[in-house]
């Protein structure tokens, strides 16, 4: 049960932390926030995907083999957030720039979504999450 919960509690923390960060920043509330998971500090998909392999290593060993699949699959997601997501973010910025110079009425385009990716310390900070969130749940809860 670990297994489940400790993730999913994990990606719930986050997206609220989002939101009240994103909130307090803009002055406004941002309900979107709840529900839209990428980009934004802290990674959720990081802080995720790192609670599973905490929790596996916590509770099968860290010399495993689920241990070493489930972070390889964490490594893979930090990486990709940072680069390949982050790299698109900024695609879209420059493409919506171009369709506002381009068309002053922007009749039928609607902006792509910019916030993609994560930097390194928004994924630093979901690593750091996950982690404490796993000890948490291990030590604590079950």
């Amino acid at each position: 049960m670990q297994y489940v919960v400790t993730p999913l509690v994990t990606l719930v923390l986050c997206q609220w932390v989002k939101f009240v960060l994103e909130s307090v920043k803009a002055r406004r509330v941002k309900w979107g926030r709840l529900f839209n998971g990428t980009g934004g500090m802290p990674s959720s998909h990081t802080a995720f995907s790192v609670s599973v392999a905490t929790a596996v290593g916590l509770g099968a060993g860290f010399l495993t083999p689920v241990f070493a699949v489930a972070m390889v699959f964490a490594g893979i997601i930090m990486y990709d957030s940072m680069g390949l997501r982050r790299d698109a973010g900024k695609q879209a910025a420059t493409i919506n720039q171009l369709v506002d110079e381009i068309f002053e009425s922007r009749d039928g385009f609607q902006h792509l979504k910019e916030e993609l990716g994560h930097r390194p310390r928004e994924v630093a900070v979901g690593l750091v999450i996950g982690i404490l969130v796993a000890l948490f749940f291990h030590y604590v809860v079950f």
